[in-house]
């Protein structure tokens, strides 16, 4: 099992490539299984995520290749079971079930792992797509589930779930008749799903509103496609930047896509600026305040971005709180923090953070993906050495961060714990 090493106190200088978005990408290799041809994805990040979605789309008849963050897919023989081996690591298999269901007429799912930072239930997904004619058992820890042909109808999700709606977009692409989705999910990556579902052949409008409307087709075709840029990877480096007090440009950034977080940076007095040549520059205006965040779905301030702009909270001035209204169970990086000399007071799902002139290193252990990045950022600027344990949770949604930062000047390597 690997570990961070961070020697802090480096002001970070340079440029920073952002890589493509994990969460666009798996929704859209496994919508890779409903398309006949060959089609071939750029811009996909070579992460843990990625690889294990891969190996499912193997065991599930689909053949991949994967060189030069190119991905090259084609089914050549639909099996309808995604066994526990990969489905525990990996909350992102469960959008297997729409294909599946969709093609198949039958889907056997496990149920799904990932990070472990709270309830995020399947019941939605399952909902919906009873709306459309499945019925589903619990079977020994998979989800089976059969109809016979899926049909277009109205659903109505009780809360905007992103995998939710990205599983019905999938399998609304190929159902019969017409779908009307309402308090759909708005994330960005849920309309790159849509775009590349359309140019696959898909008849969808209405992807990155609350309302999606699908004609269903008889059939997609293959396409070649770009996944956006990953705009929580891009957030990290904002964050990163200003921590250190430091002076990045963020190449292929996804600045529109960060109006939550940057609206907060500049309350904090960081400067996120898109320059001429198309990089967007961080730096700090002035001295860093205190703010105060709540967590909601897009367009509202991203959960996945709630850890590291704690990070920055800790060293800024004055006080902010953090309410996180998503997940309930994501501030398990709170008391690693405080480990570093954080003063977070935490009240059920709220984080009072009161900054303070200067985090100390410390052995700390990540608990999520997000949180690894956190303790990340706090590493950078604390004083001394900090070492992160548990980081193949960062592996799963960084490509090679330490690789990154280290090309700016930060002081960070990986070792074998």
């Amino acid at each position: 099992m690997d570990k961070l090493i961070i020697e802090g106190g480096v002001k970070l200088k340079g440029t920073i490539p952002v890589s493509g978005s994990k969460n666009a990408a798996l929704p859209i290799l496994i919508a890779c299984l409903l398309a006949q041809g060959t089609v071939r994805l750029t811009n996909v990040p070579r992460l843990r995520d990625i690889f294990t979605t891969l190996k499912l789309l193997n065991i599930l008849g689909c053949e991949t290749t994967f060189e030069d963050n190119t991905v090259t897919a084609r089914v050549t023989g639909l099996k309808p079971e995604a066994p526990y081996e990969l489905v525990k690591t990996m909350r992102a298999s469960v959008l297997c079930l729409g294909p599946l269901l969709g093609l198949l007429h039958e889907a056997k799912v496990a149920l799904p792992g990932g990070c472990a930072i709270g309830a995020r239930p399947v019941d939605l997904h399952l909902k919906a797509l009873e709306r459309m004619g499945a019925r589903f058992i619990l079977d020994s820890g998979y989800i089976h589930g059969i109809c016979g042909g899926l049909i277009g109808a109205r659903i109505v999700f009780d809360f905007p779930t992103v995998g939710g709606t990205e599983n019905l977009l999938m399998a609304a692409s190929v159902a019969k008749g017409c779908t009307i989705l309402e308090n759909c999910a708005r994330e960005p990556e849920v309309v790159d799903l849509a775009n590349f579902l359309n140019a696959c052949g898909a008849r969808i409008c209405g992807a990155g509103t609350s309302v999606i409307q699908v004609e269903g087709v008889r059939q997609l075709s293959a396409c070649e496609y770009r996944v956006m840029p990953d705009r929580i990877e891009a957030g990290t480096y904002l964050v990163a930047g200003a921590i250190t007090d430091g002076e990045l440009k963020l190449v292929d950034c996804p600045l529109d896509e960060l109006d939550a977080l940057v609206s907060k940076l500049r309350e904090m007095n960081v400067l996120v600026e898109r320059q001429e040549d198309g990089t967007v520059l961080v730096r700090r205006g002035g001295e860093l305040l205190g703010v105060d965040v709540t967590t909601q779905p897009h367009p509202g301030f991203p959960t996945d971005m709630q850890a590291q702009l704690m990070a920055l909270m800790c060293v800024a001035s004055g006080s902010g709180s953090i309410q996180e209204k998503i997940f309930e169970n994501r501030f398990m990086h709170v008391s690693e923090l405080g480990r570093m000399g954080a003063r977070i007071n935490l009240k059920d799902r709220t984080a009072m953070v009161r900054g303070v002139p200067q985090l100390v290193g410390a052995p700390v252990m990540a608990s999520d993906l997000r949180a690894s990045a956190s303790l990340v950022l706090a590493g950078l600027v604390a004083q001394g050495t900090t070492e992160v344990a548990r980081i193949y949770h960062l592996d799963r949604g960084y490509e090679r961060m330490e690789e990154k930062l280290s090309a700016v000047g930060a002081r960070i390597r990986r070792e074998k714990e």
